[in-house]
């Protein structure tokens, strides 16, 4: 738990430049984008849930392939290629990762990636398409991969922290919920 707080912690000098003019860079823009919508919160958690499931390789190929992946599609978003469905893309991505962590899903590591980056890649062009006009774009990209990795090694330490038998169903019962926050945002509940 002490990680955890020292992990949001980290977050809160940004929040010491929410006023015009201090981020000429576009980094604390890239680092606060994550964090703005439930979604890309609940997602990137997720990542971290069912990597830490899974263990082994998962707990560092998942999120590494998620943040990669995500990289790429906030390439494609800032340079205006148009991707279809990103919006729904997200909305499932939600829903199925979520799921994916409240049944326990032991998929191949190669599998599990592939389904994280596919989903990545339209978190990424949702943010790509969402840099602030003055920003750099290598900035801000750095910021908002900071920024999900540290949210991919919340959910890793959240799982790890309730590894024991007794507190496990825990994290099974945080991907329902996330499942969960993906249906009402798709039904406009949330």
């Amino acid at each position: 738990m002490i990680r955890l707080l020292a992990l949001a912690l980290l977050l809160l000098p940004s929040a010491a430049f929410a006023h015009p003019g201090h981020d000429e860079s576009g980094l604390v823009a890239g680092l606060s984008h994550p964090l703005t919508g439930i979604d890309h919160i609940a997602v990137m958690i997720a990542v971290g849930l069912w990597a830490a499931l899974k263990g082994g390789r998962a707990l560092w190929v998942w999120p590494a392939a998620f943040v990669g992946v995500m990289l790429v599609g906030g390439a494609l978003g800032m340079t205006g290629v148009a991707l279809p469905f990103v919006e729904p893309g997200i909305l499932a991505s939600v829903v199925v990762l979520g799921l994916l962590v409240a049944l326990a899903v032991d998929l191949p590591v190669w599998l599990g990636a592939a389904i994280v980056g596919l989903f990545a890649l339209f978190h990424g062009h949702a943010h790509g398409a969402e840099v602030p006009e003055a920003a750099s774009g290598l900035a801000y990209m750095a910021g908002f991969a900071v920024a999900t990795a540290v949210l991919h090694g919340v959910g890793i330490a959240v799982a790890l922290s309730l590894k024991s038998a007794r507190w496990q169903p825990l994290v099974r019962v945080a991907g329902a919920a996330c499942a969960l926050v993906g249906v009402g945002l798709a039904i406009n509940v949330i």
